[in-house]
């Protein structure tokens, strides 16, 4: 007998067993850059999510190993370009340790101070970004505006408006402008007396927790699986932060004031109720610092270095609590002037990963209500 072949044809789509690759970008508005998410649908459920990542890697961590401890901050800057001031923190901080330096209490305290202001304009950019991506366009505008206002001050002391080059090795480029204190207390003034309107139109609004409550809920179990952090991993009851568990800068002396924010529910109101209630920490925390500012004397705000600035053979590994999350830097230096190695841990390669959990099962309607509230920023991810 002659075997015989069976063809079906002509079923398209309407198959129930067919499943749909769909792709999420690069270039979809919805992805905070070039981000790619490949979804495997079923109907309109999602059964698999695997994030593409890799559009905008840069190589940073090879190019630390081709500059010197000074121009290695620049490159450091830049990987979450909301989180600048930060990001050269992590940096300065472990060739410090390496080096056994130590930075001067005025420094210390004006280093805190800006990594707390640099907090805030990170998390107003996220209160505004939210909830338009869920059709609410009013709040970016209003979160636009207190950008501006603390932009200003943070252009006034450092020159830059987001990239501000003002950490070095040893303390701070230079001393506060006269009359600059004032200026920023005013504005932290202003921007809380503000605040206001996020709690009331958002969080009252009830389309936005329509969309954002009991969708997207993270486990705590996935959270230390992944190595999820910052105000995402505190809105599933994860309560750590390095601020308060393993103090830096001034912190240790901030504990009254400083507030770990969290939530039990895990899902994408409770992120972004952890990122506003962050947001007022954040500006009590400066008002703290300014505080301790003015009771502090005249005095010098960095340390002078060599011409040519070697790390002692060794290695060391620096964390800190950045507005997204643990941002790491693990130094290996053989002596030279160069680091040997210099390893980035950033907050948002972690966080984002945590999307192959949070998707399947999921409606499509739901991805950019889940995508959105994960506060990440693309170069965070690629490096």
């Amino acid at each position: 007998m002659t075997p015989t072949t069976e063809t079906m044809v002509g079923i398209g789509g309407a198959a129930e067993s067919t499943d749909m690759v769909l792709n999420i970008g690069p270039q979809h508005p919805s992805t905070h850059g070039v981000l790619r998410l490949k979804l495997v649908l079923d109907g309109e459920r999602i059964r698999h999510a695997e994030p593409v990542i890799g559009y905008m890697h840069r190589g940073a961590e090879k190019l630390f190993e081709a500059r010197d401890y000074r121009q290695i901050i620049m490159l450091a800057n830049r990987h979450d370009w909301l989180s600048a001031f930060s990001n050269e923190l992590g940096v300065v901080l472990a060739v410090e340790r390496m080096l056994g330096m130590e930075v001067p209490e005025r420094a210390v305290w004006m280093r805190t101070l800006l990594a707390e202001l640099n907090r805030v304009l990170n998390h107003l950019m996220f209160l505004g970004s939210y909830p338009l991506e869920l059709g609410g366009i009013t709040p970016v505008f209003y979160a636009f505006q207190e950008r501006e206002e603390l932009q200003n001050v943070m252009e006034e002391i450092s020159g830059g408006r987001m990239h501000y080059m003002f950490n070095r090795v040893g303390g701070l480029k230079e001393d506060l402008p006269a009359g600059w204190t004032a200026r920023a207390r005013t504005t932290v003034r202003d921007v809380r007396s503000r605040m206001d309107r996020f709690d009331d139109l958002v969080l009252g609004n009830e389309i936005f927790r329509g969309r954002t409550r009991g969708v997207g809920t993270l486990a705590p179990e996935t959270v230390h699986a992944y190595g999820v952090s910052g105000p995402i991993a505190r809105a599933s009851g994860v309560d750590f932060d390095l601020r308060r568990d393993e103090p830096y800068l001034a912190y240790g002396e901030l504990q009254d004031t400083l507030k770990v924010v969290t939530r039990q529910e895990g899902d994408c109101l409770a992120r972004f109720e952890c990122l506003l209630e962050q947001t007022h920490n954040a500006l009590d925390l400066a008002d703290a610092c300014l505080d301790r500012l003015a009771e502090l004397p005249p005095g010098p705000v960095n340390q002078r270095l060599p011409k040519v600035l070697k790390a002692p053979e060794g290695h060391t590994y620096a964390w800190t609590e950045n507005p997204l999350g643990i941002n790491g830097y693990y130094l290996v230096s053989k002596g030279d002037k160069t680091p040997y190695r210099l390893k980035l841990r950033s907050a948002s390669y972690n966080n984002i990963q945590a999307l192959t959990e949070l998707l399947p099962g999921t409606l499509v309607a739901d991805m950019v209500a889940i995508l959105g509230s994960l506060f990440f920023v693309v170069g965070d991810i690629d490096k």
